[in-house]
């Protein structure tokens, strides 16, 4: 990588250091996740102190470093902030999806745009308040799954490959599982649940919305406990967000 580079990214976010400056969690388009110090931020009179928050999109300028980057320039591209924080639903639904990707480890979020793209295109639908953000959120972790290379199976056995429909769920064994391969600790799944979390992997929103809210609510577990077994730790934010 060059010394000095120059990449959108969204942050995901910031904690202090020392008396004025702080550390940025970003994730960049081209360059995957990336830590850097920003210099005087948390001063009064900093030039971009106020871009630097989570939930925007920055064009960012960077100065290579051994274990964290430098920030030399920021230009904001799109604030979601605003939309975001001003209602309680979006603003926990969003902060999950900055927490989902930062929990992820580096060798998951590789340096193509797909995981960028997937996010800047969440906060988006969150900002926009259109859908649900419970829901969008769902389709975002689905997808945050299938990119990561674990996306339950949920139309064959996930362990012997054997034609649905299945009406359990084994996370450890990647989906849904046959009654011959299903074993203790598997999850009963009505197949309403099963055909909404198809939906949503599909973005296939009239289906979506259509759907009950128990059934709504059955996927939406689901797909929190999937997540949180892949990243070996919860998600504390999506404790927040209101179902």
């Amino acid at each position: 990588m060059q010394k000095l580079y120059r990449d959108h990214a969204i942050v995901l976010r910031t904690h202090p250091l020392g008396e004025a400056d702080r550390i940025i969690t970003l994730l960049s388009r081209r360059h995957g996740k990336v830590r850097a110090v920003a210099k005087g931020v948390r001063r009064t009179g900093s030039r971009f102190g106020a871009r630097l928050e989570p939930f925007g999109l920055i064009d960012i300028q960077l100065h290579a470093g051994k274990s964290l980057h430098t920030v030399n320039q920021v230009e904001s591209i799109e604030s979601f902030a605003q939309a975001i924080t001003a209602d309680y639903t979006r603003f926990t639904a969003a902060t999950a999806m900055l927490e989902t990707m930062d929990r992820l480890s580096d060798d998951v979020i590789d340096s193509s745009p797909r995981s960028f793209l997937l996010l800047v295109g969440a906060m988006r639908t969150v900002a926009a308040g259109r859908i649900p953000p419970a829901l969008a959120l769902d389709a975002f972790l689905l997808r945050t799954l299938a990119l990561s290379g674990w996306a339950p199976e949920l139309r064959v056995c996930a362990s012997c490959g054997a034609e649905g429909p299945h009406h359990a769920l084994d996370v450890s064994a990647g989906g849904l599982v046959c009654s011959a391969c299903r074993k203790p600790g598997a999850i009963a799944l009505r197949a309403a649940a099963v055909e909404h979390m198809i939906f949503l992997l599909a973005g296939d929103w009239d289906s979506v919305l259509a759907a009950d809210p128990t059934v709504q609510l059955e996927a939406s577990r689901i797909i929190a406990d999937t997540i949180t077994w892949h990243l070996e730790r919860s998600v504390r934010s999506l404790g927040y967000v209101e179902r």
